[in-house]
């Protein structure tokens, strides 16, 4: 199984961006790119609440592209409820508790901002007891490995990777714990558990 890198991650942004300017699009940032998506109707549901911090908008931007990209809903709080960051009042945490309800699952976007979050453990606490444990881990390494240090809490949960599908020529996501994996599509839709191969 591979690890998301930030590279993969920037380059699907990238190639966005690229796109964009070759349509006449003088700038295209993070912000306008998930933008783009925001739907109106508070009653959508979502695949995923992708939980993540705050100063990594462009890795997130490119990140729910893939995700998208992979034929899932993603849900971003300052994309699709244009919440900032910046200005979190209790009100912020009621949309949030909301938004929520209205995800199968929880994706935690573990960073190496990740670690200094107040938000972040709030989301995966709430989520976890919300939806009894469909909630993954999608570690964003700089390199080919990574590590929970000083949110070792993270570990508990099972861990999303992307790979090759065996036989095909299309990448999927996985869940795995070990060796033991599944592919995302059935842990999310069919609550299986990852299991060895």
């Amino acid at each position: 199984m591979a690890l998301f890198t930030e590279q993969q991650i920037r380059n699907r942004f990238e190639r966005e961006k690229r796109l964009r300017n070759s349509r006449g699009y003088r700038y295209f940032s993070a912000t306008e790119a998930l933008n783009e998506g925001r739907i109106a109707e508070s009653a959508r549901l979502y695949d995923i609440f992708l939980s993540h911090s705050s100063k990594d908008k462009e890795l997130i931007a490119g990140l729910k592209m893939i995700l998208e990209d992979l034929g899932f809903s993603v849900y971003v709080d300052w994309s699709d409820d244009a919440l900032n960051p910046n200005d979190v009042t209790p009100e912020t945490a009621k949309i949030l508790r909301e938004r929520m309800k209205q995800c199968k699952s929880l994706v935690y976007a573990f960073s190496e901002n990740a670690s200094n979050s107040k938000w972040m453990p709030w989301e995966l606490g709430y989520f976890d007891a919300l939806k009894n444990s469909r909630v993954a881990v999608l570690p964003i390494s700089q390199t080919a490995k990574y590590a929970y240090k000083g949110s070792e809490f993270v570990g508990v949960y099972y861990v999303v990777q992307i790979d090759q599908i065996q036989g095909k020529d299309e990448e999927a996501l996985w869940v795995h714990k070990g060796d033991d994996y599944v592919n995302f599509k059935f842990w999310l839709n069919n609550n299986k558990e990852p299991y060895r191969h």
